[in-house]
């Protein structure tokens, strides 16, 4: 039997940073201003449905890319992107002004096309991502080049990760098997996997000397990071450098798994919006033309399912 129509969770950052550097910054409105992103963003959620044929689309936004309770924990989260600090809201991410410009112009069209936009001011998209994905009743497939959603790959619900990072014609569509072949760990163990591996493009440090091999190795042992830590401070289950490694990073593991675990429970909900011709077709079609990507939108308007 096939698979039915999944709902579909855009990492709508991940997305528009892939397009504003996979296509040309000569695409460009009629009085000059580059809308590569807009297009090539539309392109890609064109082709994500002529491939996988969902049922609804959202974008997940990132209302607040680096929360406070997140870099409370771990002041160094995400640390190196930041070009302003705002007591009043969120840091300022480093990001090219010319794509900048173009995150409005990304959010009308997203509007016109009838495509929800989720956020909500204390989460970032990973965070809508993992509450929708959890709460959804039917299949889900997480579009993101971002390796921390694996841990929401969930085979017995139908949740799969659609992964971008090998670029938008080499898609990966991971599975629990995928993980299992790829790092040697089950999914459900993902987030306590990247725990102690650490990522330095988040700023996350992860535990000194141990890395992907040695931090599968404890998983399959002590198959929980609760259980490995159990087991270094009784002595037991790995040899004595490892432990040495995990007891002189103590600190860092009592803060650090709230930090790398998606969200689940952010007060948002799915709009029931399911995937279809934009009910203002005029609007659509007026911000297409003024902004340069009619042609982009005739090729989104063929791949969607007729009413």
């Amino acid at each position: 039997m096939d698979r039915p129509g999944p709902l579909m969770l855009l990492d709508t950052a991940s997305l528009y940073f892939r397009a504003f550097y996979g296509v040309p910054d000569t695409v460009r409105a009629a009085d000059g201003t580059q809308v590569n992103a807009v297009r090539g963003l539309l392109d890609i959620i064109t082709k994500l449905v002529t491939t996988y044929r969902p049922s609804a689309v959202v974008a997940c936004w990132d209302d607040d890319w680096r929360p406070k309770w997140r870099v409370d924990l771990i002041p160094t989260y995400k640390a190196h992107r930041v070009v302003a600090e705002n007591a009043d809201g969120p840091d300022t991410e480093e990001t090219p002004a010319e794509l900048t410009a173009q995150i409005p112009l990304i959010r009308e069209m997203l509007a016109n096309l009838d495509i929800p936009i989720v956020g909500h001011a204390d989460f970032e998209a990973d965070d809508i991502i993992g509450t929708l994905a959890t709460h959804a009743e039917g299949p889900v497939d997480v579009v993101t080049g971002d390796r921390d959603l694996f841990q929401l790959i969930d085979d017995e619900r139908g949740v799969r990760v659609i992964y971008t990072a090998r670029g938008m014609s080499n898609l990966e569509v991971l599975t629990d098997e995928s993980i299992v072949s790829k790092y040697g760990i089950h999914a459900a163990q993902y987030a306590d996997f990247a725990t102690m591996r650490g990522d330095a493009s988040d700023g996350l440090p992860g535990v000194a000397g141990v890395g992907e091999k040695t931090a599968a190795t404890l998983l399959q042992t002590h198959d929980t990071l609760s259980g490995i830590i159990t087991a270094a401070e009784s002595g037991t289950g790995m040899s004595a450098g490892v432990q040495k490694k995990l007891l002189a990073a103590a600190v860092y593991l009592e803060v650090a798994p709230a930090v790398v675990r998606v969200a689940r429970d952010v007060d948002v909900s799915v709009p029931e919006v399911p995937l279809a011709e934009p009910t203002n077709a005029d609007a659509a079609r007026k911000h297409a033309d003024r902004w340069g990507y009619a042609s982009a939108l005739d090729r989104y308007l063929a791949a969607i399912p007729e009413a």
